[in-house]
């Protein structure tokens, strides 16, 4: 707790940290909110589950391009524009009763304008504080982001049983456009010019960490998303419990990340964080009651925000400065094609074999997402005895003999 007492001591940590966390509440409210409104308009978690993919296909194609433009246009441009973009299509879905393929579009155009506040925020945490810092803050950054998912299903669920579905996407865009606002106009935003990339498009990729933070972050999210609709699917929309199932999901996550904070970072921590949300999630698959929900996913949250602190910090310490944007947005792509493929996939095998359906979609993710970074060891840095943190943006300089 030192260490968290010393990071929120150093200027403008904690106000960055509580503006990024207010303008990305939204995206705790949007999926539920979505599932919940096409569902009561069109009565199919099938369609529900398409209009959820298709947002996060607009994310997943955005993500590396609206990051890498702020490399050429500067983060406040590019966060005025997508933010005012994402907040028109997001209420077009909840004003305009209309059919699947009406919400599909609306709901790409809202994925596609999202305004990158997480790759701005993890690029910008370097330059707030020092290497032995970084490591602690990205794991109080996964873990504070918790909160948007302890509370955000639990707002969303409640406004929209008590007051109307299209009140809980409603509610959801006026805190992006004020928390928008507010991360825009910090000082720190203002003072931090990401390089131009001298890279191609997509080069980033080549580095094996980042391509397997990607993978990972992939196989994550979509067991995540998976165990949200399957959720949502055993307990309906009607009442609170789906919500307070999830926050509890968010809740050992919380705890996780900050326990984890001090622990090193070794190339099968990946690995072994993944472990115990696919332990979780499996003994999930036995207990689809309130009690038993509430205890096996409490225990595979002590994963989640864990293994999220580690693919943050691999991609930090393998990419110079003026790629790091970029290389959050594809790693940020990944999860959200994981959320799309996770939310659809689940979404299809709730209407033809029920909710447990849903828990055998996860359950094959978060399998994989164990595997795959125990198979790629090698590609995962030991930051155990070195620093955290970008590379800087330099070149070698000739010296005449």
């Amino acid at each position: 707790m030192s260490a968290y007492s010393n990071l929120l001591a150093t200027p403008g940590v904690g106000r960055i940290i509580t503006a990024q966390l207010v303008a990305r509440f939204p995206f705790g409210m949007l999926s539920l909110a979505f599932l919940l409104h096409v569902e009561q308009v069109t009565g199919s978690y099938g369609k529900a589950g398409l209009v959820l993919a298709a947002t996060s296909i607009g994310q997943a194609v955005a993500g590396p391009l609206t990051s890498r433009w702020m490399g050429a246009w500067g983060i406040r441009p590019v966060l005025i524009l997508t933010t005012a973009v994402c907040a028109i299509s997001g209420t077009s879905i909840a004003l305009i009763h209309g059919d699947v393929g009406i919400y599909v579009i609306l709901a790409v155009i809202c994925g596609l304008s999202t305004p990158p506040v997480q790759p701005a925020v993890r690029t910008i945490y370097p330059k707030m504080v020092n290497s032995k810092q970084l490591t602690p803050l990205f794991s109080l950054d996964a873990s504070a982001q918790e909160i948007i998912w302890v509370l955000g299903p639990v707002i969303t669920t409640f406004i929209a049983t008590q007051i109307g579905t299209q009140w809980g996407i409603l509610t959801a865009m006026v805190m992006l456009v004020g928390g928008g606002l507010w991360f825009i106009v910090l000082p720190e935003v203002g003072r931090v010019r990401i390089p131009r990339s001298k890279r191609k498009f997509g080069v980033v990729l080549r580095r094996p960490p980042v391509l397997l933070a990607t993978i990972v972050g992939f196989l994550l999210i979509g067991g995540v998303a998976a165990v949200e609709a399957g959720v949502v699917a055993t307990f309906g929309h009607d009442g609170i419990e789906a919500g307070l199932i999830l926050a509890v999901f968010s809740i050992g996550s919380l705890f996780g990340g900050l326990a984890s904070g001090g622990i090193p970072i070794g190339p099968w921590a990946l690995g072994r964080r993944m472990a115990v949300v696919f332990i979780g999630v499996a003994l999930a698959m036995f207990f689809l009651n309130f009690w038993g929900l509430a205890i096996t996913l409490l225990i595979a949250g002590l994963g989640i925000a864990p293994a999220l602190a580690v693919l943050f910090a691999i991609v930090s310490s393998s990419v110079k400065f003026s790629d790091t944007a970029e290389a959050y947005g594809w790693v940020g792509t990944g999860q959200l094609i994981g959320s799309a493929l996770g939310s659809a996939a689940a979404g299809f095998m709730i209407d033809h074999n029920g909710e447990q359906g849903a828990f055998w979609v996860a359950g094959a993710f978060l399998a994989l997402g164990t595997i795959v970074p125990m198979l790629g060891k090698r590609w995962h840095p030991d930051l155990r005895n070195r620093e955290v943190g970008p590379m800087p943006d330099t070149e070698p300089i000739r010296i005449p003999s």
